[in-house]
C-alpha cells in the first residue's frame, strides 16, 4: 500500500536527522489536487521534542527522501510551515486499478481493523403494536449500514432489535384490536389509525388479540425491513426477562455492589455516583417496575454475549445516555463499552411543503409507505445522505425523477453505464483479457477515476470507526461524478482507440464497477445494469 511506501520514507529520513521516529505516521490527501497526492504533518509533530524548528526539520526529511526516493515518489516539497507533500508517479494509481480488479467486490476495501472483536448493534426497537413508522426508517436504514461497515472492517456483528411486549402498551393495544374486530371505536385512551381496522379484518374470530395482535405486528416489522434489506439476527422480548426472572436477578446484582436503596417505598439506582443528574427509580412503590429496570437488566444480558454494544436510538432518547451508562458503571461494566448514537428527526417535503402522506391512517406516514413512494433504493440512500446527528428534510418529488439531479439515480446510473459499456465493447468483440499496458491510463478523467476509487478502502475504515455511513454515501456520488466524466470524454471502443487502450479501460471499467458495488453493498442499494 502506498501509504506503507511513504510512512517508511519519512521514518527513515527522521532516522537519518537522529529522531525517533512516531510510531504512526500522519499522512492524508491534501484539499487542492496541485498540493500533490498525499501529505504529511510528521515534521511539525516531531520538530519541537528534535529541538528543530519544523520547516527546517521538513527540509532534512525532503532531503534525504529526493536522494532515496520510492519508486512510487516523483517528488516531494515543503509546503507551509512544515508539511512534507508528496507528488506521485501515475502508477500508484494502476496498482490501485490492478487491486480492486484482482481482489473483487468481496474483498476490495475490506480490512482486518476489527478483526477479533464482537459487536452487537441495537437498532429499530419498535413497540409490537403498529406498523413501523417513517421516524423508524432513519435508524433501521443507518443501524444496518453501520453494521455492514463494522462486517466490512473485519468485525462480529450481531443485529438486534428489542420488543417492548409487555405492560400498559400491550393491553391497550389489544383491547384496541379487539374493540375494532366488534366494529367498536377503541378504548379512549387506546391506539388509532386505520392499520387496526385491517388487522381486525385479518384475525381470526376465536384468536386471542393480544397474541395474535402481538404476532401480527412482528409480521409487519419483518416485511418492512426485510423489503429494504434489513434483518435481526436477534428479536429480543422484553417478557422473557420477567419469565426468566432476568430483571430480579439484574436488581439483585445492583444491591449485591450497594449501588440501590430504598426510599418511600420506591427502589433507586445510585445513578448520580456515575455522573447522572439525579438517582433513578427502579421499582415503584406499587411494586412495578419503572421502564428503567428491564432496560438495565436488557443490556446485561447483551453484555452477557457481547463486548461491545452499540444502541441506535432516536431523539427523543437524549436524556437516557447519562442513565444507562451510569447504570452500566454500577453494574461494574466499563460504560465505555456501551455506545448510545441518537438519530435526528426527518421531514418528508413534496412541492416545497410538509408532505403526510395519506397511507393507511390519517396521522401517521407509515415506512411502508415511503418505500412505495421511492422506492427501497432511494429509501437507504436518501437516509443515510447526513449524519443523522443533523435534522434532514427529504424531497420526495426529486427521488422519484428519473433525473441526474437526483442523487439515487445520478449514482445507479454510473453502473448502468458501466454495464451499457461492457456490452457495447462484447458486441464489438472486445473483452477485458488478461494481458494490459496499465500505462496507457494518462487521461486526467481515467486518473480522476482512479484517484477517487483509491479513496474507498480509507473511506470504509473511518466510516466504520466514525460511524459515519454518510461518508460512503458521500462517495458513492463523488465517485460517479469521476466516472460519469471519464464515460463523455474517453471512448472505450470505437475509431481512434487502439485495441490495447480499450483493454486498459475495460479493466478500469471493471475496477469501477468493483468500486461501485462494494459502496453501494454497504449502503444496501442494488447495482442496475440499466436505468
Amino acid at each position: 500500500m502506498v501509504t506503507g511506501i511513504l510512512s517508511q520514507a519519512l521514518s527513515d529520513a527522521l532516522t537519518a536527522s537522529g529522531i525517533e521516529a512516531p510510531d504512526e505516521i500522519h499522512l492524508e490527501r491534501p484539499a487542492r489536487r496541485e498540493h500533490g497526492d498525499w501529505s504529511s504533518n510528521v515534521a511539525m509533530a516531531t520538530a519541537k521534542n528534535a529541538g528543530k524548528n519544523p520547516r527546517e526539520l521538513a527540509g532534512e526529511i525532503v532531503a534525504h527522501i529526493e536522494a532515496n526516493p520510492p519508486t512510487v515518489v516523483k517528488s516531494v516539497e515543503i509546503a507551509g510551515p512544515g508539511f512534507v507533500n508528496f507528488h506521485l508517479y501515475d502508477t500508484w494509481l494502476h496498482d490501485v486499478l490492478t487491486n480492486a480488479v484482482t481482489q473483487g467486490t468481496d474483498n476490495f476495501g475490506r480490512s482486518e481493523t476489527g478483526a477479533g472483536q464482537a459487536v452487537n448493534v441495537e437498532f429499530v426497537s419498535a413497540n409490537p403494536n403498529k406498523p413501523l413508522h417513517a421516524g423508524h426508517a432513519r435508524g433501521a436504514c443507518y443501524g444496518d449500514a453501520i453494521a455492514r461497515l463494522l462486517e466490512r472492517t473485519g468485525h462480529t456483528v450481531t443485529r438486534e432489535t428489542y420488543l417492548n411486549d409487555r405492560g400498559v402498551q400491550m393491553k391497550l393495544f389489544a383491547d384496541s384490536l379487539a374493540a375494532r374486530k366488534r366494529g367498536e371505536e377503541p378504548p379512549a385512551d387506546g391506539y388509532q389509525g386505520e392499520y387496526l381496522i385491517e388487522w381486525a379484518a385479518e384475525m381470526p374470530d376465536d384468536a386471542d388479540p393480544a397474541v395474535w395482535g402481538y404476532e401480527r405486528a412482528l409480521k409487519s416489522h419483518s416485511a418492512t425491513l426485510e423489503s429494504v434489506g434489513i434483518h435481526f439476527d436477534v428479536w429480543f422480548s422484553e417478557k422473557s426477562m420477567i419469565e426468566s426472572g432476568a430483571i430480579d436477578a439484574t436488581l439483585t446484582a445492583l444491591a449485591e455492589r450497594d449501588m440501590t436503596y430504598t426510599n418511600d417505598d420506591a427502589l433507586w439506582l445510585k445513578s448520580t455516583e456515575f455522573g447522572d443528574d439525579k438517582d433513578r427509580v427502579l421499582v415503584k412503590g406499587d411494586g412495578d417496575f419503572t421502564y428503567l429496570a428491564p432496560d438495565i437488566a436488557y443490556h446485561r444480558d447483551k453484555f452477557s454475549r457481547s463486548p461491545k454494544l452499540i444502541n441506535v436510538f432516536g431523539a427523543d432518547h437524549h436524556g437516557y445516555i447519562k442513565r444507562m451508562k451510569a447504570a452500566m458503571a454500577a453494574l461494574g461494566q466499563d460504560p465505555d463499552d456501551l455506545e448510545i448514537i441518537i438519530t435526528q428527526l426527518v421531514d418528508l417535503e413534496r412541492d416545497g411543503k410538509e408532505f403526510r402522506m395519506s397511507g393507511r391512517s390519517g396521522d401517521m406516514v407509515y415506512f411502508d409507505d415511503v418505500i412505495a413512494e421511492v422506492g427501497p433504493d432511494a429509501t437507504r440512500f436518501t437516509y443515510l445522505m447526513q449524519s443523522v446527528d443533523s435534522r434532514q428534510t427529504i424531497d420526495l418529488d426529486l427521488l422519484i425523477s428519473k433525473a441526474m439531479d437526483n442523487p439515487v439515480y445520478y449514482v445507479q446510473y454510473a453502473h448502468a453505464r458501466i454495464s451499457n459499456l461492457v456490452r457495447k465493447a462484447g458486441e464489438a468483440g472486445q473483452t477485458r483479457g488478461d494481458k494490459v499496458d496499465l500505462a496507457l491510463l494518462t487521461h486526467e478523467r481515467e486518473l480522476d477515476v482512479l484517484r477517487a476509487l483509491s479513496t474507498l478502502p480509507e473511506t470504509i475504515e473511518r466510516a466504520a470507526a466514525e460511524r459515519a455511513p454518510h461518508a460512503i454515501t458521500n462517495w458513492t456520488r463523488e465517485f460517479a461524478a469521476a466516472f460519469h466524466g471519464f464515460y463523455h470524454d474517453c471512448y472505450v471502443v470505437g475509431d481512434g482507440v487502439s485495441a490495447e487502450l480499450t483493454q486498459a479501460r475495460l479493466w478500469l471499467v471493471e475496477a469501477s464497477r468493483v468500486g461501485l458495488v462494494v459502496g453501494f453493498d454497504l449502503l444496501g442499494l442494488s447495482a442496475p445494469e440499466s436505468m
